[in-house]
């Protein structure tokens, strides 16, 4: 029951958030600060999502083959790889480690 109560606030909220922001004058959304401040958030949640599910586990710090899937995405962004071999690169080392360990 309590997962219901709380799947119903949820989307009572997204609801909410959803009417304030089309709530907000138009004025407002042209500021040069929050034009910047909306185009950076999304990267920096990404970048939140990716460090909590790489690093997390419940509340302990956790360096495996995920860790090591990520570095070998950030070499190969870093040489300029196209992004399915960003991702295959990952994938690759991830899969390897994991092999390797057990």
């Amino acid at each position: 029951m309590t997962v219901w109560i709380a799947v119903a606030l949820t989307a009572v909220g997204c609801y909410a958030v959803k009417l304030i922001g089309l709530l907000v004058p138009a004025g407002v959304l042209e500021r040069p600060l929050v034009k910047r401040l909306a185009a950076l958030l999304p990267v920096a949640l990404l970048a939140a999502l990716t460090a909590q599910q790489t690093f997390a586990d419940s509340r302990v710090l956790v360096l495996d083959a995920k860790a090591a899937g990520l570095a070998a995405a950030a070499v190969a962004l870093l040489l300029r790889a196209p992004f399915l071999l960003v991702v295959a690169a990952a994938v690759l080392v991830t899969a390897g480690v994991r092999a390797m360990t057990g």
